[in-house]
């Protein structure tokens, strides 16, 4: 498993001459990044004096989103080996034997099966890590203000895990036969990209005036 690797093993393997893991399941990796850094925000938080002074109904939102970071941490690596071993899968059905029409039948089958599933894991993965903005924004409301610039690198992976994400879905598109599922696909990815971009903005706003 990937996220088994030793860091440097993991990094050698990215960079070495085999496809996978790529661009798609970085994205993964840079959303699980995000989760962990806000996660460490939440960490020097809850319990600290400024946190103790807070309503219960606040206390709860704050620890409501360190329990949302932290599941996410761990279900971004698993999309992470999900979107790698769904491209090699994909690249072993390209392989598959096409001389008999049974074989080009079943063939075509896994191609179909294999396009869907490297699809529909970076968009998990965008829809995914939209949903963390939400939670960098109270880390960054809330959250010990000498983590804040932490929490602003966890925005900018979040951004990053979703530009890339979307790529690997638009990818992925041209192997659609079903227009009205390609239309749809590129509606949710242009919401995606341009609601990520105004609430990354937002919370870097936030987080430059605390800079100040």
């Amino acid at each position: 498993m990937l996220q088994n690797l030793a860091l440097k093993d993991f990094i050698d393997e990215l960079g070495s001459k085999s496809p996978a893991p790529g661009g798609g399941s970085i994205a993964a990796l840079s959303a699980s990044l995000a989760s962990a850094l806000a996660s460490m925000v939440f960490n020097l938080t809850i319990g600290k004096k400024e946190y103790m002074e807070y309503d219960e109904s606040l206390k709860e939102k704050v620890d409501d989103s360190f329990n949302e970071v932290n599941l996410y941490k761990v279900e971004f690596l698993e999309l992470m080996e999900r979107d790698t071993n769904a491209f090699l899968s994909l690249m072993e059905a390209f392989k598959m034997p096409k001389t008999t029409e049974d074989e080009i039948r079943s063939r075509k089958e896994k191609i179909a099966e294999g396009n869907k599933e490297a699809l529909e894991i970076p968009l998990q993965v965008a829809e995914k890590a939209y949903k963390l903005y939400d939670h960098i924004y109270i880390a960054v409301q809330y959250g010990n203000k000498n983590a804040v610039s932490d929490a602003g690198v966890a925005a900018s992976l979040v951004e990053t895990a979703i530009e890339g994400a979307i790529l690997n879905v638009k990818i992925n598109i041209m192997g659609l036969k079903d227009e009205e599922r390609k239309e749809e696909l590129k509606n949710k990815c242009k919401y995606l990209l341009e609601n990520s971009k105004k609430k990354k903005e937002e919370i870097m706003g936030i987080i430059e005036s605390k800079l100040v």
